[in-house]
């Protein structure tokens, strides 16, 4: 009997039909825990919560929400876990801060749903944006002031591109690290401006602090085509090389491709030349909400100046219409874009130690309600974001799980999962700096989904006679639209690209080294 025959046997799913490796007869995903499959995923052991680390409030120089309006919205989603994240601004150091901590503190009461964190979107020196926060305590707010004055550079001056902000950026990370309690870094929107170069990628995720980028941006509904929508592009990814841009980014690196981010999106591209190096380097997707699409909350009138003077814009007030017009380029927390973060357990350190150590899958528009990923060799296990340690000559198999979307998204209608690809890349080790391409990353197999009662479907693939290491990833789509004759995503239409129409999800990678 083979390995994956022995395997499917103890997992008790032995004997069920397969199709092209697919086993229709899946385990639900409320299969006892105890059975081999549960193991396998790590039902034991994770409990996979739903969050945002990219949000604003009306004390944002360009948002209007209260914090409670956030936190409530994010409920509405099943959103477990939630990061405040206004934009630095000198006002914003002046006077936010503390008001915003304690609205996030009376939403900790009033909410104890939600694990919420007050964090601050930085304005990276040298580059352009990222999220920042840490964890909660009696000095959190004199923390993140201390490190706004300190290291932004909207306070600072010196966001322009050159190797000494560069440095600096580095060393703000390093403050984060040496002042504040499990600190958590996330490149924002990544290509949006071409402000990150590779380098300042691979030095930023070499603090140890920094774990990752928006493997898809926020503001996905501004793609909403005119005159229902803004008529502008998902994530805002309408725009050009710019003086500050790295030069060496295409122009087909500056918009977005199902959504995501072209250095995600790109097979071979960044975000596995990242990878290739062993290394691990996570994606994560945001809502980025500043004004949701189809909002009944507008922001009221306030004299010239108002925000630079308060750090603050009244609360907003609602209106009978639906606003679906500029500004309203955003969707609530969990509306649209969703990240999900497997958590030992459920607390700030659970979901912390989630994000460091890459057990996160990402979907848009509900495209699959759960994804689980993982592989086994020899008696040993790992989930995404996870290394498993293999003999050279072993085989290694991958089972994917997912649990179909069985009501509508916003669009109105259950949105389909077409098909599949598990990718897998090797590792090669360091890369030169700059390296934005990987060889060899391929589609190791692609599976089509039916349907089977339970709405689950179960997927497995064996990579036999390891002889090298390497890293697997899944991707999934609705199948709607891809490269002429391929299986690729192709950028959205700026102006014509409602996010509905073009679904995607993404899980983050497995690594198997070889001894």
């Amino acid at each position: 009997m083979t390995d994956r025959r022995r395997f499917l046997k103890r997992a008790g799913l032995f004997g069920a039909a397969a199709v092209g490796g697919e086993l229709l007869a899946a385990a639900p995903a409320s299969a006892d825990i105890t059975s081999e499959l549960g193991r396998l995923l790590g039902r034991d052991r994770y409990r996979w919560l739903a969050g945002d680390h990219h949000t604003h409030t009306q004390y944002s120089y360009d948002a209007m929400y209260t914090v409670d309006n956030v936190v409530s919205g994010a409920l509405r989603n099943d959103v477990s876990w939630l990061v405040i994240t206004d934009h630095g601004y000198p006002a914003h150091e002046k006077s936010s801060v503390e008001p915003t901590n304690a609205d996030v503190r009376a939403a900790r009461r009033r909410h104890p749903g939600v694990l919420l964190w007050q964090g601050i979107e930085w304005n990276v020196p040298g580059a352009e944006h990222a999220t920042v926060f840490f964890a909660p305590g009696a000095d959190e707010a004199a923390l993140l002031r201390e490190f706004e004055r300190s290291h932004d550079s909207r306070l600072q001056n010196d966001g322009s591109s050159s190797p000494e902000n560069e440095a600096r950026a580095v060393a703000a990370v390093n403050w984060l690290k040496a002042n504040t309690r499990d600190p958590i870094v996330v490149v924002n929107h990544p290509s949006r401006n071409g402000r990150v170069a590779p380098h300042e990628l691979r030095a930023l995720r070499d603090t140890g602090i920094v774990i990752g980028m928006e493997g898809a941006p926020g503001a996905q509904a501004d793609g909403f085509p005119k005159p229902n929508g803004n008529g502008g592009a998902r994530g805002g990814y309408a725009n050009n090389p710019g003086a500050d841009s790295w030069q060496g980014y295409p122009v087909e690196a500056y918009r977005t491709y199902g959504g995501f981010d072209w250095m995600t999106a790109a097979l071979g591209g960044v975000w596995d030349s990242l990878l290739a190096e062993g290394k691990g380097f996570w994606i994560t997707s945001n809502s980025d909400s500043h004004y949701n699409r189809g909002d009944h909350l507008v922001r009221p009138a306030v004299p010239d100046g108002l925000y630079d003077q308060t750090g603050k814009y009244p609360d907003p007030l609602h209106v009978d219409t639906h606003q679906i017009l500029a500004p309203y380029a955003d969707f609530y927390p969990g509306e649209f874009s969703r990240t999900v973060a497997g958590t030992s357990h459920r607390s700030f350190a659970g979901v912390t130690d989630a994000l460091r150590s890459g057990r996160l899958w990402i979907t848009h528009g509900g495209l699959v309600r759960n994804l689980e990923f993982s592989a086994y060799a020899n008696g040993s296990t790992a989930v995404m974001g996870g290394r498993l340690r293999v003999r050279k000559g072993s085989n290694v198999t991958v089972v994917m799980v997912a649990e179909l979307a069985c009501r509508p998204n916003g669009s109105g209608r259950i949105p389909r999962l077409s098909r599949l690809d598990l990718i897998q890349g090797p590792v090669t080790g360091p890369a030169a700096p700059d390296t934005m391409r990987a060889e060899g990353v391929t589609v190791a197999e692609s599976f089509e989904p039916r349907w089977w009662p339970g709405n689950t479907v179960l997927f497995t693939h064996t990579f036999r006679n390891v002889r090298a290491p390497f890293y697997t990833r899944l991707r999934g789509t609705d199948g709607n639209r891809h490269t002429p004759g391929g299986i690729e995503p192709v950028a959205d239409v700026v102006g014509q690209s409602d996010p509905f129409q073009d679904l995607w999800c993404y899980t983050n990678p497995i690594f198997v080294d070889v001894w």
